[in-house]
């Protein structure tokens, strides 16, 4: 009943984790099989300390961060976390490794290096706020996204799928220009740039000024994102945008989205992916709904 197929990929059920809120440490908590999908914290080439400063903020109805790409790099990732993964897709759980770079070469480098590897999609983070290189720069005009979809898809045999940002000049268009050269699938929106000031300091909370927005606050405008991008192209689309419980990610379902990511609703409460799995089952139950591709962009 929950089974989706994302292009030519089988997810058990359409609930993934997102990147950046999933790491080492979880299967303490419940039982990953249990989710269709972990998708990677962003993954630079080489190990990256991340921003300074005050890296989270909370917000009435949502979270700001400035983690700027903490990561220990491909090589231990590799070594690290990799067999851990593969563990975990031995039990069904699709694994996507998000990737991210400084330079065009960066993401090429990194893409080429991952693509004998066992996992199921490589996520192009094209979108990332919180870094002064690279990341958001490159998703943000369609020619820049255009060139790098292009390349990276060139030296990577696993499934693409490009991370939208909502900062970008015309999201709708970058979507089509990374389905034209290539990309799989899409995954939208990463967090809104934003800010918040420290009146005692008299002096903006995150070195960086400006940091990304996420939670409950961002859903509406993510949701509007996800519908129209998914009415102008023919890739499946993952959903993301403060989607904290099973109508959230119902939501996102019946404007278009095949797999929908959690975010910052693991921050609250770990077993979120859970409960949502448990609400989306029990909607289409009640409802008489036999699948998820009976109510997908719907509207």
């Amino acid at each position: 009943m929950l089974q989706v197929l994302f292009g030519k990929i089988i997810f058990k059920n359409p609930v993934i984790a997102a990147s950046g809120t999933f790491g080492t440490g979880f299967e303490q908590h419940f039982d990953l099989s249990q989710i269709g999908g972990i998708c990677t914290k962003g993954l630079t080439l080489c190990h990256r300390t991340g921003n300074k400063g005050i890296r989270i903020w909370e917000t009435a109805s949502g979270i700001m961060n400035s983690i700027g790409l903490e990561n220990k790099g491909i090589d231990l990732f590799i070594k690290q976390d990799l067999p851990m993964l593969k563990k975990i897709r031995d039990e069904g759980v699709r694994i996507i490794i998000n990737i991210s770079g400084s330079t065009m070469a960066e993401y090429v480098e990194l893409a080429a290096l991952l693509s004998e590897e066992e996992a199921d999609m490589i996520e192009l983070n094209i979108s990332c706020p919180n870094v002064k290189e690279g990341g958001m720069l490159f998703g943000i005009t369609s020619s820049t996204a255009r060139e790098l979809v292009r390349q990276v898809r060139s030296v990577n045999k696993l499934p693409l799928i490009v991370k939208l940002s909502p900062n970008a000049d015309d999201i709708v268009k970058i979507a089509q220009c990374c389905e034209e050269e290539g990309a799989d699938g899409l995954s939208l929106v990463n967090t809104f740039k934003a800010m918040a000031i420290d009146i005692k300091r008299r002096m903006p909370v995150f070195d960086n000024i400006y940091a990304g927005l996420s939670g409950p606050a961002i859903k509406p405008i993510a949701l509007r994102m996800v519908h129209e991008v998914c009415q102008k192209v023919k890739i499946p689309v993952m959903g993301i945008g403060g989607i904290c419980n099973g109508r959230d990610a119902l939501e996102f379902i019946m404007v278009g989205a095949t797999c929908i990511q959690v975010g910052t609703a693991n921050f609250i409460n770990p077993n979120s992916c859970l409960q949502i799995i448990t609400e989306i089952d029990n909607f289409l139950r009640t409802e008489g709904i036999p699948s998820l591709d009976e109510i997908r962009g719907i509207i």
